[in-house]
């Protein structure tokens, strides 16, 4: 389905000649048909909504990294670039969850995990991923998870 989306969104942008969102919709077909072959290479099926969600989450971290590089090295228009590939990828993710949602998201899969300690923030956010691929920023969940665990 957001596949679907993707490539209807390439076809309009092409329609009303939008440079920008067409090559950065073209770039994110691409990542996702390579990240395709690399499933199919190890034996698994093409990639789910999930797995998609997350490749483009690594794409716009990706960009953020190059924004801060950019603008450290006074590139302004190559950052400005980068934001607005930032925005037209953002479109096909759900709404970030809150800091307090995410901590109440934390508690929540701690308790059905029964973690007590940090040997269990593998389980924790293997729940966390499950439930919420797309919706988190997993490298501050996993912050919050280290902190809930150790008290």
């Amino acid at each position: 389905m957001l596949r679907d989306d993707i490539n209807n969104a390439v076809k309009e942008a092409m329609k009303a000649r939008e440079e920008r969102k067409l090559s950065t919709l073209r770039m994110v077909n691409s990542t996702i048909k390579n990240a395709d072959i690399a499933a199919r290479g190890e034996g698994k099926p093409p990639l789910s909504d999930a797995d998609l969600l997350s490749v483009l989450q690594k794409m716009i971290k990706q960009r953020q990294e190059s924004v801060e590089l950019y603008e450290k090295g006074g590139r302004a228009e190559l950052a400005a670039q980068e934001r607005e590939e930032i925005a037209v990828i953002s479109a096909y993710l759900p709404k970030q969850m809150s800091d307090d949602d995410m901590k109440a998201a934390i508690a929540a899969a701690i308790k059905e995990t029964g973690a007590a300690g940090m040997k269990d923030m593998g389980k924790v956010v293997g729940v966390l991923k499950g439930k919420y691929a797309g919706q988190m920023d997993f490298g501050k969940a996993s912050g919050l998870v280290k902190a809930a665990l150790t008290g």
